[in-house]
């Protein structure tokens, strides 16, 4: 699971913020006592069940319906990244977001399609973990949580707080909300399984540093390309 889910949480790609330099010699990893058997548990949990699922999902959903779920996800998103902006002051990527959010989900069709991106609206990508990194909350250590995969304890209360400030959660059919988070996961992993090759030499040291140093672009200076996330620009340039 984690080759899927530290991707996944790599989807709100975020704008400048406070600096943070990576050091060679940082220990980042002061749990790695727990985190390599909890990667390993994670890991045979996708082996065995989530991976499987996705590739039965990627085998009968035609790629223009993966496309429009991608859709309805990362409209869903920019709901949320509207609020973080709001937090965070900066009021543009409020405008932004929040307008993808309008657009999408009216003319869009609940997002399906995304009509904002040729209007020119583009997306301001960030969530919580960002919003705190701005406020100057440190990193925190990193940690491999059960079922959830990669976090650092900043990004990680980030996912918490994200979590209660997204749609589905005030959905009350607990059916509907349910599928709709099922659906997020299976499709993520979907979007995934041709980057599993990539991953290489020790498997919970990539995860591990592929993690914190996006994360931690996300919150420097520049707006960072993630080819691997399913909420990345492949969707600001293709039109359902």
């Amino acid at each position: 699971m984690p080759r899927i889910l530290f991707i996944i949480i790599l989807l709100f790609s975020p704008v400048p913020a406070a600096q943070e330099v990576l050091e060679p010699e940082e220990n980042v990893d002061p749990l790695e006592w727990f985190n390599r058997p909890m990667f390993a548990v994670n890991d045979q949990l996708d082996r065995f069940l989530l991976k499987p699922v996705a590739t039965g999902y990627d085998f009968v959903m035609p790629d223009p319906a993966q496309r429009g779920v991608g859709n309805f996800f990362a409209n869903l998103y920019d709901f949320n990244a509207a609020i973080n902006a709001v937090l965070q002051g900066r009021f543009l990527g409020a405008a932004q977001g929040g307008g993808r959010f309008l657009v999408n989900s009216t003319v869009g069709l609940l997002g399906l399609f995304d009509v904002a991106t040729p209007l020119g609206i583009r997306p301001y990508r960030t969530d919580f973990g960002h919003t705190l990194a701005i406020w100057g909350v440190p990193e925190g250590p990193y940690v491999m949580v059960p079922l959830f995969g990669p976090r650092t304890f900043r990004s990680g209360t980030g996912t918490i707080v994200d979590t209660y400030t997204s749609v589905p959660t005030y959905i009350d059919n607990v059916a509907l909300r349910n599928s709709i988070w099922g659906t997020e996961l299976i499709d993520g992993r979907a979007r995934l399984l041709s980057a599993d090759e990539l991953i290489s030499g020790d498997r919970y040291i990539f995860v591990r540093d592929a993690y914190i140093q996006q994360r931690r672009a996300l919150v420097n200076d520049g707006e960072v390309e993630d080819s691997f996330s399913d909420f990345g620009d492949d969707w600001d340039d293709e039109e359902f």
